[in-house]
C-alpha cells in the first residue's frame, strides 16, 4: 500500500458508545477538576443544586432548539438507554383495554428486540416486516397493516446492525391510523431536523450521537402523559418525571453535562441542516466507492440506505483479518461488523469529520489494490 501520514487521533468507526468531538472532550477534560470556578467536578455536584441546575436547564434549551421541538412536547432525561425503553414504552403507552394493541414495524434486529419486550406487557402485533428481505429495505408504509385499536405503531427509524434508515417518517393519519407514531432514533438522533408533526414519542441511548452512554433521551407529547399502567415503575412513568423535570431520582448528571457540551457543538456547526448536509456529504463519498468496487458490497436498498451506519462486505470474506488488521495500523478502527451479520460496519455519526470517511476511502481502494 502507499504510505500515508497517519491521523494524529485514530478515527473510531465504532457502532457505539461512539465517537465524541475532540473538542467536547477537551473542554471536558478542562473542566474535570473545577467546573467554571465551582470548585467541584461535575461528577461531584448535587444534581439539585444551582451549579448543575444550570448545565441541566441550558442543555434542555439548546436541545430544543436544535431539534425545533414545539412547545407541547416534554423532554426527558431518563436511564437505561434504548433497549430498557423497549419496556418503558409500552408500559407507558400500552393499552389497558383488552381489545387494544400495539403496532410494531420491523426494520432489523433492534425492532425486532423491541417487539419481543413490549409481548409482556400486551399484544404486540407486527404490522410489517422487511425479514424476508434480509432487512436490506424498509417496507413501504403503503403496505403496512395497521390496527385500527392500536395505542401506538413503533417504528426504529435507524436501524445500526442493518444499516436500514427510514429517511422521511410515514404519515400514520394518511395510512388511516390515529394512533401515534414512535420512533427509536438512537443512531440518527440529532443528525437530521425531526417532522415532529409525525411523531407522537422518540425515544434514543446517547451514546451514537449525542455523548455518553448511560443517558437516554426521550421526546414525549404532552396528550401521552398520564397513560402509564398501575405496573409502571415510578421512575419510569413519563408523567412523573416529566412533572419533576427528570428529577424524580438522580439524573445521570455527567452524561447530561456531555451531551450539553455536545449540543452546544452543534449550534457552532450551524446547526442540524448544516450537520445533515455535511452527513449526507459523508455517507455519499462511502457509498460511491463501495458501489464503484470489485472487492466490496453493500446489500442494502438505495433508497433506504443508512447516513449513519454503513455495512459492507468483502467478497471473498477470507481477507477479512487482513483488511481489519491494515486498518487498525492505518488508524481506522472498530469496523468489525455486528456478530449477527458479519463483514464491516463504518459508523460515521455527526462526530467523524469528512476526512475520516475520506481516510477510510483511501484505505479501502489501497487494500484492493494489493488484493488485484
Amino acid at each position: 500500500m502507499n504510505a500515508r501520514v497517519l491521523p494524529s487521533r485514530p478515527y473510531n468507526f465504532s457502532a457505539g458508545p461512539a465517537t465524541i468531538p475532540a473538542e467536547v472532550l477537551s473542554q471536558a477534560a478542562a473542566e474535570m477538576l473545577d467546573w467554571k470556578g465551582s470548585g467541584m467536578s461535575v461528577m461531584e455536584m448535587s444534581h439539585r443544586g444551582k451549579e448543575f441546575d444550570s448545565i441541566h436547564n441550558q442543555a434542555l434549551a439548546d436541545l430544543r432548539e436544535l431539534l425545533a421541538i414545539p412547545s407541547n412536547f416534554r423532554i426527558l432525561f431518563m436511564q437505561g438507554g434504548g433497549l430498557a425503553e423497549n419496556a418503558i414504552v409500552p408500559l407507558n403507552l400500552s393499552a389497558r383495554k383488552p381489545d387494544q394493541v400495539m403496532d410494531y414495524v420491523l426494520t432489523g434486529s433492534w425492532s425486532q428486540k423491541s417487539a419481543k419486550e413490549a409481548r409482556r406487557y400486551g399484544e404486540a402485533r407486527i404490522a410489517a416486516s422487511g425479514e424476508a428481505d434480509g432487512f436490506t429495505r424498509i417496507p413501504d408504509p403503503a403496505s403496512w397493516q395497521l390496527s385500527q385499536n392500536a395505542s401506538y405503531v413503533h417504528l426504529c427509524s435507524n436501524e445500526t446492525i442493518h444499516g436500514v434508515e427510514c429517511h422521511q417518517l410515514p404519515d400514520l393519519k394518511a395510512l388511516g391510523s390515529d394512533a401515534p407514531l414512535v420512533i427509536d432514533f438512537s443512531s440518527h438522533a440529532a443528525s437530521r431536523p425531526v417532522d415532529w408533526s409525525r411523531v407522537g414519542l422518540a425515544y434514543g441511548g446517547a451514546q451514537k450521537n449525542l455523548g455518553l452512554a448511560g443517558l437516554t433521551l426521550v421526546v414525549v407529547r404532552e396528550d401521552l402523559l398520564g397513560r402509564a399502567l398501575p405496573v409502571c415503575p415510578s421512575a419510569f412513568n413519563y408523567q412523573t418525571v416529566a412533572e419533576n423535570n427528570s428529577m424524580f431520582n438522580t439524573p445521570p448528571t455527567y452524561a447530561i453535562y456531555i451531551a450539553g457540551l455536545v449540543f452546544q457543538w452543534l449550534k457552532k456547526q450551524g446547526g442540524i441542516e448544516t450537520i445533515e448536509a455535511r452527513n449526507i456529504a459523508k455517507a455519499q463519498l462511502l457509498y460511491d466507492f463501495i458501489d464503484g468496487s470489485q472487492l466490496y458490497l453493500n446489500k442494502v436498498a438505495k433508497g433506504n440506505r443508512s447516513r449513519m451506519n454503513v455495512p459492507f462486505f468483502l467478497r471473498d470474506e477470507a481477507r477479512n483479518a487482513a483488511f481489519l488488521e491494515g486498518a487498525k495500523a492505518a488508524g481506522l478502527l472498530q469496523l468489525k461488523g455486528h456478530k449477527s451479520v458479519g463483514g464491516m460496519r463504518a459508523s460515521i455519526y455527526n462526530a467523524m469529520p469528512l476526512a475520516g470517511v475520506q481516510a477510510l476511502v483511501d484505505y479501502m481502494r489501497d487494500f484492493e489494490k494489493t488484493q488485484a
